[in-house]
């Protein structure tokens, strides 16, 4: 793939998604961020932000918030996905940024990725919301990374160091983001492979 004809798409995609707010933006501190990108995956943004919204009007802190137990959590987050295996992952977590962290999230994706629930996705899309150099796999990176052919893999870990390699670093903190707002933009299948062959012939 060339890199100057990937750059003109990325720069194409952004311009086709509509302007919405993820789950990950926005948040009054970066533990709020960090729970509000684990609890989207598997959930819509929408639902995902409502929860979070009045979580965290109540318990706007990881101080705060770890002193509830995990079945009142369960009922805070109950119209998430997975509730309640997230539950015990959002408690388990919290109690390991305020006691190993002083209540701050780490900025290291090795310290994060020990933290329950967090994966490697989950550690560059928090800290690329912070406009550090880390680009997040979902699944709608690699949906529409490989239907471009900017990667030619499906293994998140591989995707990630295709898509470093092929963007320069300045970009890497918009990849997920754009390609996200994309991705939920055309929701269906149909309409977004429309758009993506049309990128293909005409993006160069």
């Amino acid at each position: 793939m060339n890199k100057k004809t990937a750059l003109k798409q990325l720069k194409f995609l952004k311009s086709k998604g509509r302007e919405m707010r993820l789950a990950a933006d926005g948040w009054e501190n970066e533990w709020q961020r960090l729970v509000a990108i684990l609890l989207s995956a598997r959930t819509r943004d929408e639902v995902t932000i409502l929860v979070c919204e009045k979580m965290f009007d109540e318990y706007p802190t990881a101080e705060k918030f770890v002193k509830l137990s995990i079945d009142e959590i369960r009922e805070l987050i109950g119209s998430i996905n997975f509730y309640n295996n997230k539950s015990k992952m959002l408690f388990e977590m919290t109690k390991d940024i305020v006691d190993k962290f002083d209540g701050k999230a780490p900025h290291k994706v090795e310290d994060l990725i020990m933290l329950s629930g967090v994966g490697r996705k989950t550690a560059n899309v928090f800290l690329a919301e912070d406009g550090e150099a880390h680009i997040g796999v979902d699944t709608h990176v690699n949906y529409i990374s490989n239907y471009l052919g900017w990667v030619k893999s499906d293994d998140p870990v591989k995707v990630e160091k295709q898509l470093m390699e092929l963007f320069p670093k300045s970009k890497w903190t918009e990849v997920n983001n754009i390609l996200v707002t994309f991705g939920k933009t055309y929701t269906s299948r149909k309409q977004k492979n429309m758009w993506l062959d049309w990128v293909l012939e005409n993006v160069r």
